[in-house]
């Protein structure tokens, strides 16, 4: 909870440009945190851009389940009907309620789902090379740094309470790893079947679900079409 002293004396706030998220005048950790809460809608641009020029019915599935997510958030809102600390601090929040908070929420769905997909999707060979979980493990580190700092940055912000953050990090992640089995278990086999639809194909949405490596798997197909190519345009130009 916010101490009284906060909520008795709340701070200048200034908000970041173009958003609606505030932080204490003069407060260079503020102002870090603030720009850190961002993060959830910098997610979802990258989901829009990687649906729009891969197609791929795995990404388009897990931007799915991020909506759901929000959309059980808000519904979770609306039974709850708990207040945020320091009723009335930010004037610009679309919602009163705070249980559970949304930004918790949102980023352990995507850390959790993106820690089963790294580990279980994208699974390691025996002779995975070291250079190969090196970056697993850096990646694995830098997404638990991003879910911890932006939980922590809504306390911090006078958005949540701790147990708002914690509670939304709960249903988050029981989600997350709901949404992730149902994906493999019931939707991944269904995928070659949709991506056969014609309107799928006439959209190229893909499925690449059966490629243990698909950042691997392009690289080698890209590289070799170039190759071809290459050596087409030289033949030609003799």
């Amino acid at each position: 909870m916010a101490s009284e002293e906060q909520c008795s004396v709340p701070p200048r706030w200034r908000s970041i440009a173009l958003t609606h998220v505030e932080f204490p005048a003069g407060d260079l950790t503020g102002q870090v945190l603030a720009y850190t809460s961002l993060l959830p809608i910098a997610i979802l641009v990258g989901f829009v851009t990687l649906i729009l020029f891969k197609r791929e019915l795995h990404t388009i599935s897990f931007f799915g389940g991020l909506v759901l997510n929000e959309g059980f958030n808000w519904l979770l809102k609306q039974i709850l009907r708990e207040p945020r600390p320091c009723e009335g601090a930010h004037a610009t929040l679309s919602t009163e309620y705070g249980m559970p908070s949304s930004h918790s929420q949102f980023i352990w769905f995507f850390v959790v789902y993106f820690f089963l997909f790294l580990y279980l999707r994208m699974h390691q060979t025996n002779n995975a090379r070291c250079g190969e979980l090196l970056w697993r493990c850096i990646l694995s580190i830098t997404l638990l740094g991003m879910a911890l700092s932006v939980s922590y940055s809504r306390v911090y912000l006078l958005y949540h309470t701790w147990s708002q953050v914690f509670y939304g990090g709960v249903v988050g992640s029981t989600i997350g790893l709901v949404w992730f089995f149902l994906t493999q278990e019931v939707l991944t086999p269904l995928f070659p079947k949709i991506a056969a639809w014609p309107i799928s194909e006439f959209f190229l949405v893909r499925d690449t679900s059966l490629i243990p490596n698909i950042l691997w798997f392009e690289y080698t197909v890209t590289r070799s079409e170039a190759r071809n190519r290459q050596r087409k345009l030289g033949t030609k130009l003799q």
